[in-house]
């Protein structure tokens, strides 16, 4: 076999992809995914020569990354509570924060059969966790957007879950029905203007699922209120919000007459996710 020409090899590819990303690891997991290889592969194959296939490809995902579209949408997935969820720019990328709030949910004394909603469920991530969770739930999710509903609907199919309702519409209007035992929801809760949006991975990610009003809490206090009128008596509202919002999230509650308030923390010692009951009576 005559030797590789300059550049073309697994390592120098990774290493020339490095210098560029400031983020070796970062190269690698791009070529496992270029290559449609293991990242242990990577390491382990660093003189493999490359097709200039490969390369092109390779170059592509590399370019798109340096221009700062986040590692989930390059790569068309993300892992959440376990399991791998397909993502696109017309949903939020799911974050580690957010399972908190699923965690939370399994931790309720629900019935065995108890019958739960999503709002705003974006790729699925939360209902089809607590789904594949508790199999004899009766799940349900709503979503403003056509595009994240066809994503949900996606990962319903790659997890087998056709059990679970996706409609489609604002909040819960879509629905007629009313008793359910949980209502969870990562609704959008960044005000509008908040320089956060000109940073970092959101800067891809649907506006449309970010932002809400001049202080991020719009959405939030419309949900408490129709939540009021579909949850059974003793059912739960569990809602994600910013980082500095537990205050207000829970000021709403009492205003809309829900009891048993608390706000639970993410693993920073942020309160990110404010929850509270209906009356029982």
């Amino acid at each position: 076999m005559s030797p590789a020409p300059p550049g073309s090899t697994v390592d120098e590819q990774v290493r020339a992809a490095a210098l560029r990303l400031g983020d070796r690891n970062e190269a690698a997991r791009l070529a496992a995914l270029a290559l449609e290889q293991p990242l242990a592969w990577i390491f382990a194959h660093g003189d493999e020569p490359l097709d200039p296939r490969l390369i092109h490809r390779f170059a592509e995902m590399v370019d798109r990354r340096a221009q700062g579209v986040p590692f989930a949408y390059i790569a068309g997935r993300c892992e959440f509570f376990g399991r791998d969820f397909s993502v696109s720019p017309a949903v939020l990328i799911p974050r580690p924060e957010t399972e908190h709030l699923v965690e939370w949910s399994l931790e309720l004394p629900l019935p065995d059969d108890a019958r739960i909603l999503d709002v705003g469920t974006g790729s699925g991530c939360i209902i089809l966790s607590l789904a594949a969770e508790r199999p004899n739930w009766h799940c349900t999710a709503t979503d403003i957007s056509k595009a994240a509903l066809a994503v949900a609907a996606i990962n319903r199919e790659r997890l087998q879950l056709p059990q679970v309702r996706l409609l489609h519409g604002s909040l819960l209007e879509p629905l007629d029905e009313t008793g359910f035992d949980l209502i969870v929801s990562n609704p959008p809760y960044v005000a509008a203007g908040d320089p956060h949006l000109e940073q970092g991975d959101v800067r891809f990610e649907p506006e449309i699922a970010l932002t809400a009003g001049p202080n991020g809490l719009e959405l939030i206090g419309t949900l408490m209120a129709q939540a009021r009128y579909k949850l059974a008596p003793g059912g739960w509202l569990l809602i994600e919000h910013g980082y500095d919002q537990a205050a207000a999230v829970c000021r709403l509650m009492r205003d809309h007459g829900y009891e048993s308030i608390e706000s639970r923390r993410d693993l920073a010692g942020i309160e990110r996710v404010t929850g509270g009951t209906k009356p029982a009576c």
